[in-house]
């Protein structure tokens, strides 16, 4: 039986070929593009509630005006997710959406990256040099696209 698997070109113990054509495909540029944009987003929380990433309390801020570590407000989060993609959320899914991190986070990408309103966060945006930030992100995205 074994020299069945030998002379049919099987051999036991051993791994078949790794082929180029299986194998993923990562655009290295994209992932660097949205990593700069994640740091970005990161930095941007930092500066407004002194953190980043989930937190275990619900974070409040101007009085009760901004929630989340973005400090959105929540007639913000409404007009802006209807803008992003149709949802229309009541005032507590708006909370619930400015509270869960990477939710909040996905939309502050939008509004900064994709509508370029970094004016939402006017100290910070300036501390943190938001807005050259995303003239670079700008100028890495249009090189991407003339090299595909």
């Amino acid at each position: 039986m074994a020299t069945a698997f030998l002379v049919g070109g099987c051999q036991l113990g051993t791994q078949p070929p790794q082929t180029a054509a299986i194998a993923p495909t990562v655009d290295l540029r994209q992932k660097e593009i949205e990593e700069r944009k994640d740091e970005m987003i990161r930095q941007l929380a930092h500066c407004e509630t002194g953190g980043s990433g989930p937190s275990e309390r619900p974070i409040y801020g101007g009085r009760g005006a901004f929630v989340g570590r973005l400090q959105f407000s929540l007639q913000t989060v409404i007009s802006y997710q209807r803008r992003r993609d149709g949802t229309v959320l009541n005032r507590q899914e708006a909370l619930e959406l400015a509270h869960d991190y990477d939710r909040a986070a996905a939309l502050a990408k939008y509004m900064i990256f994709e509508l370029e309103e970094p004016f939402h966060w006017p100290l910070c945006s300036r501390k943190i040099g938001l807005r050259n930030e995303m003239a670079n992100i700008k100028e890495m995205i249009n090189q991407a696209a003339l090299t595909r």
